[in-house]
């Protein structure tokens, strides 16, 4: 049974393989033929344009879909470089930073190093610009040397204020901006001197200079560091920068004049200073200021304060009349 099933199906593959032949040798003798020729190049002219048309659909496909490929493309290249444009920029943000901060520590170590006094350095951690106050908060206090009354100064030797609180590890500045600043300036072309006070809005005001000196815009103001007898001298040492004149008022019927001063230092972005803490200003200290000695002899034991005696002075009519000096122990 099976070799009969065999053989009908390899008899029925025969038939198709026969049939398949006839069929391939009559088109090729059809496809030789003038008027077949003629048929398939008028089917193909008739169909030209819808199959113009097909390729230039398929090609627009092809396109849009190479065109939303590159575009992604596109897309994932520019987020990178956005990525990396926005790295670069906060690189040279930070760069410009650090350069600046080296910058303001170089010219103050310079400073420091050609400065006559001894200083501290120290970092301006907080500020109050209200318009009340203008003060300043550093980051060291006693237990750096610093104490009530000593001087900070900026980069160039410009004047910032003076210490009016301390603690162990901080201390707070008032800056000469602040109204209840008044320092004794020297104009560094003639050597007049006059008050420097403070104006909340940022400018210094120079009054009672004396209306014959000459005053020119641009010209510097420095310390006075004015020296009185009994050991009594300026808070402020000698020749720190407090500014430039920018503008200068007269009063033909006054026997002084005002000058208006820009600070020497951008003190409402001042974020490292020196201060001073070898220099005393102001009153002697309380056992080196003369006495009246009271002795008979005028004189003290030895290692006690110095004493006053009387000193003849010529009088209006001639005659010698005392006045009190001060003299030093034997």
């Amino acid at each position: 049974m099976t070799s009969i099933l065999a053989t009908r199906a390899a008899r029925r593959r025969s038939i198709v393989f026969t049939v398949l032949l006839a069929v391939c040798l009559v088109m090729m003798a059809f496809s030789s033929s003038p008027i077949v020729r003629d048929v398939q190049s008028g089917v193909g002219y008739a169909f030209r344009p819808i199959q113009g048309a097909l390729d230039s659909v398929a090609g627009s496909v092809a396109s849009v879909g190479a065109a939303i490929v590159e575009i992604d493309r596109l897309r994932v290249d520019n987020a990178a470089l956005r990525s990396e444009n926005e790295r670069l920029v906060s690189e040279s943000a930070r760069l410009d930073e650090i350069r600046r901060e080296n910058e303001q520590l170089t010219a103050l170590l310079q400073l420091r190093a050609g400065f006559e006094h001894e200083t501290v350095a120290t970092v301006v951690i907080a500020r109050e610009s209200s318009e009340f106050r203008r003060v300043i908060g550093l980051d060291k206090g006693t237990n750096a040397g610093i104490v009530v009354g000593d001087v900070a100064i900026a980069a160039g030797g410009a004047l910032v204020g003076r210490v009016t609180e301390v603690g162990p590890d901080s201390a707070t500045v008032v800056l000469v901006t602040d109204a209840t600043s008044t320092v004794i300036g020297q104009l560094a072309s003639t050597a007049a001197t006059g008050q420097v006070i403070g104006q909340l809005g940022g400018v210094l005001v120079m009054e009672q200079i004396d209306s014959s000196e000459r005053i020119d815009l641009g010209v510097e103001v420095v310390t006075a560091g004015i020296e009185l007898g009994g050991g009594v001298r300026s808070p402020y040492p000698k020749g720190l920068l407090i500014g430039q004149v920018v503008d200068v008022k007269r009063d033909a019927n006054s026997v002084v004049q005002t000058a208006y001063l820009q600070p020497a230092a951008d003190l409402d972005r001042i974020e490292y200073v020196l201060v001073i803490t070898d220099y005393e200003g102001g009153l002697p200290p309380l056992d080196q200021q003369p006495v009246d000695c009271g002795g008979d002899d005028g004189t003290l034991p030895e290692g006690e304060q110095p004493c006053l005696t009387e000193t003849p002075v010529p009088s209006g009519d001639g005659e010698l009349e005392t006045s009190p000096v001060t003299s030093p122990v034997p």
